[in-house]
């Protein structure tokens, strides 16, 4: 792929490996373009592993008028699920309703059937089921650490989840099965313009390298970073984001036991928050559940997000005024911090209430730029982004992905969820083939590579190999998501990971340790941040 960005010339050079990237990417290559891809770090580094990891139209947009968003993204929900069967899987919702000393609010409960309402004509009954009302002990079957005596009754609906790292990635490789040059590890550091001021090269480093990607046009899809590109094309610094912090934590699953996705309020705040399992053990059981997200300002290092002991300070106090299990800092076994990239806009107030909908701004040198917008709607995202460089390249070639399978989906056939058979499957579809085949060709690749987690061995080894993972880190929170599960059981076995994984990325011992004490540092800075604020406050 590094050969290919120094000798070939390419129509839309797309600069980052987000989810919206890759879109774009796929969305160029499957319509004929020469098309490359680039990525400072790994895909999915930034914000697209760290999202909610749900693929919905977004109940709360309804209630700030934001109507065709929520069509929009619930139509783009049916085509992940057709486009991307493995990945992609239908997840029931519950939205309590809470008594208030012993009352239940009929203002509120109108409200909330209004909105379940509102919500399936939008486009929620894609998915082939309405929303229905859940009586008193049927709603607390489904989350039984609830209390009881304050539960009335509650609204189940449904919507959807994937695995948002694993989506990304699979994105960026059926591009590169279209025949899009993408590679991770490769930062942008200035442009070459022709005598008419358009773009008609990116400098690029790679691998300590310094060279020139020939192409005619530069899509910037570089997220919560995008106003840096800006400002290696048009030499000021726009200022045109907003970042906002979202913060996730989990815990084990048997401290919540909810068998579906639960979103539950936030004491004294508008908000709420989803606590969903994850980890389906095929049994009515699940390995963990997670709960976020936050929705605040951001003015640190867009580098290095973290989660602070206030964000978990007001996650588990959301969390704990629904459970009774009194859940604590110490019964958290991973968390994750990301940046949304939202367009700034005229209005001031809460990052919650800014929109959801991406915007496209071409500069005159040809260098597009998409920011805003959701993971579920970053195929919409990209279309509308390549419909603008073919009009700049006079060309007519149309959108082709609506129904383009990804990588994995032909074909697919869902097991039984649970099992190697069904983790597999839920992780590369048909691909899973391969992963198979490598153990069958060595037997100790089967093995459990993180205890208490379910990948195998055979999958760090296949990352390295087929997927482009560079690092311990690369293997252990995106290729799997093994340090946002069990942190602690990661760290554990980082040095058994870089060593499994040494031999392909040709690393000598020594610096095999490096590279494992590299992800435990950065394991331990993640750590720090959480109990720093609380240290201090």
């Amino acid at each position: 792929m590094l050969s290919r960005l120094q000798h070939e010339t390419f129509d839309v050079l797309v600069v980052g490996g987000g989810i919206t990237g890759a879109g774009a990417a796929l969305d160029a290559a499957s319509r004929g373009l020469r098309t490359a891809l680039i990525e400072r770090d790994d895909f999915a580094s930034g914000t697209s592993s760290k999202s909610s990891k749900l693929v919905h139209g977004g109940l709360r947009y309804l209630q700030q008028g934001e109507i065709r968003l929520v069509y929009e993204a619930l139509a783009e929900r049916q085509r992940l699920r057709h486009n991307a069967p493995h990945l992609v899987n239908m997840l029931p919702f519950m939205i309590p309703i809470l008594t208030k000393d012993g009352v239940v609010s009929r203002k509120i409960a109108r409200a909330m059937g209004s909105a379940m309402w509102m919500y399936d004509l939008t486009g929620g009954w894609r998915i082939g089921k309405f929303h229905r009302r859940l009586k008193k002990d049927a709603a607390f079957a489904h989350l039984p650490t609830m209390n009881k005596d304050r539960l009335a009754s509650a609204y189940l609906y449904y919507d959807a989840t994937a695995d948002d790292a694993r989506l990304c990635l699979t994105v960026a490789r059926t591009a590169a099965d279209y025949g899009a040059a993408v590679v991770n590890g490769t930062e942008l550091v200035e442009l070459t313009k022709d005598a008419c001021g358009h773009v008609d090269g990116a400098v690029v480093v790679a691998d300590g390298r310094r060279f020139t990607i020939r192409t005619n046009t530069i899509v910037n899809a570089a997220g919560v970073w995008s106003d840096n590109v800006r400002q290696i094309d048009e030499g000021t610094y726009p200022d045109s984001i907003r970042p906002a912090k979202g913060i996730h934590i989990t815990v084990p699953w048997s401290m919540v036991r909810n068998d579906i996705a639960v979103v539950i309020p936030v004491p004294k705040d508008k908000r709420s928050l989803f606590v969903v399992p994850w980890g389906d053990n095929g049994d009515g059981t699940f390995q963990h559940t997670y709960i976020g997200t936050t929705d605040t300002d951001y003015s640190g290092s867009i580098d290095d997000p973290q989660t602070t002991a206030d964000d978990v300070a007001y996650v588990l106090r959301a969390l704990n005024a629904s459970v009774n299990t009194n859940i604590t800092e110490a019964d958290i076994t991973g968390t994750w911090a990301g940046l949304r990239p939202l367009v700034k806009s005229a209005s001031s107030g809460r990052t919650a209430d800014l929109s959801r909908r991406h915007k496209i701004a071409k500069s005159t040198s040809n260098v597009f730029t998409v920011a805003g917008g959701k993971l579920t709607t970053y195929r919409e995202m990209a279309a509308d982004t390549i419909d603008q460089v073919v009009e700049v390249l006079g060309g007519k070639q149309r959108c082709r992905t609506k129904k383009l399978v990804l990588r994995g989906g032909q074909g697919f056939v869902a097991p039984e969820p649970g099992g190697v058979v069904g983790h597999l499957a839920s992780r590369y579809g048909v691909d899973a083939a391969a992963i198979q085949a490598l153990i069958a060709a060595d037997p100790a690749l089967g093995a459990t590579l993180v205890p208490g987690l379910p990948y195998l061995k055979a999958e760090a080894v296949y990352a390295v190999r087929n997927e482009m993972a560079r690092s311990v880190d690369d293997v252990l929170s995106r290729r799997t998501r093994a340090r946002l599960l069990d942190r602690a059981a990661a760290v554990a076995v980082a040095a058994d990971v870089a060593a499994l994984i040494a031999p392909d990325l040709g690393w000598r011992p020594e610096q095999a340790a490096a590279q494992a004490q590299v992800f435990i540092d950065s394991v331990a800075h993640e750590r720090a941040s959480e109990s720093a604020v609380t240290a201090s406050a």
